[in-house]
């Protein structure tokens, strides 16, 4: 089978030919359809994962995917062939992803049914990126009226976090330039800052002199990020999802949050599609490759959304 592969840490992500995994007991294989790409997908070929998970070389790359259930091993009983699932393809040992023509998963990991309606490119989409996004809304507990400033509102993550915190309530404020605006309107925001007009903290202090109630920042290192949660008021809630918050800073100020790492499992995942099959998430697909083209899309920036591989 096709595959995208990285032969150690570090090395150039290709694309090549590996044996078919075969399902062991309790596990099913997966014949993938679809891919979701996520800016860690990049940072676990680089190593993140690097003594802190076994790995199997080469590594398959790849955690978000979709597809048909091609064979299940013994002792399956909650999936049969041919079912429609996703999930995370992200288990001990690491390495053999969503990045292929197949992948094995235990049928106890995080892996759901698709509902009738989502297309499975969608469904693809969701698993990181939603999932996250819905943790991040699950932990803050909005109330209606509050103001949510994201920072990093046009990326997978943020795509999802804009519908979520306006389905909660809330007063979405999106970072966007100025040539999205009318796409995170769509999605539910209530106003959009463009931060290529001046530095993102002025703007929203002047529009909001009494603070705001959330920051979920997705994209800002430290230094920035600890500039603009002084336009969080005391006692208000700050997230990162890349680690840039001082956690004993927020706390002397009363406020909440900090970094977060997702830790939504297969009931998330099934929350979340099921918002999708109703219509009320919507899933923001900036492009669709096929796999033979997935190494280009690793490490990219600058998405309107989701990146999706076709397998």
């Amino acid at each position: 089978m096709r595959a995208i592969v990285v032969r150690k840490f570090g090395a150039t992500p290709e694309l090549t030919d590996m044996p078919v995994p075969e399902p062991g007991p309790g596990a099913v294989r997966v014949q993938l359809e679809a891919a979701g790409v996520n800016p860690f997908d990049a940072k676990m070929a680089d190593g993140i994962l690097d003594g802190k998970l076994p790995h199997d070389f080469p590594m398959i790359l790849g955690v978000d995917g979709a597809g048909v259930i091609a064979s299940v091993g013994p002792g399956v009983t909650h999936f049969a062939v041919g079912d429609r699932v996703v999930g995370k393809f992200l288990t001990p040992p690491a390495g053999h992803g969503s990045f292929a023509e197949y992948a094995v998963l235990p049928e106890a990991a995080t892996l759901v049914h698709i509902p009738e309606g989502v297309p499975t490119a969608a469904a693809a989409a969701l698993p990181t990126a939603g999932v996250t996004a819905q943790d991040m809304v699950d932990a803050t507990k909005i109330e209606p009226g509050q103001t949510v400033l994201i920072v990093g509102a046009t990326g997978g993550v943020g795509s999802f976090l804009v519908q979520l915190a306006n389905m909660a309530g809330a007063n979405v404020i999106a970072t966007a330039r100025a040539a999205v605006a009318d796409q995170m309107t769509r999605l539910g925001a209530a106003e959009t800052v463009d931060y290529t007009a001046g530095p993102i903290r002025d703007q929203i202090a002047a529009a909001h002199p009494d603070g705001i109630d959330v920051l979920y920042d997705l994209v800002s290192p430290p230094e920035v990020l600890a500039d603009l949660t002084t336009l969080v008021h005391d006692g208000g809630t700050v997230y990162s999802t890349i680690w840039s918050a001082d956690e004993d800073a927020l706390r002397a100020r009363g406020i909440r949050g900090g970094n977060i790492e997702s830790s939504g499992r297969a009931p998330e995942l099934a929350r979340l599609l099921d918002r999708v099959a109703e219509g009320d998430v919507v899933v923001p697909i900036d492009a669709t490759l096929p796999l033979a083209d997935g190494v280009t899309a690793l490490g990219a920036t600058g998405a309107r959304g989701k990146t999706v591989l076709t397998i």
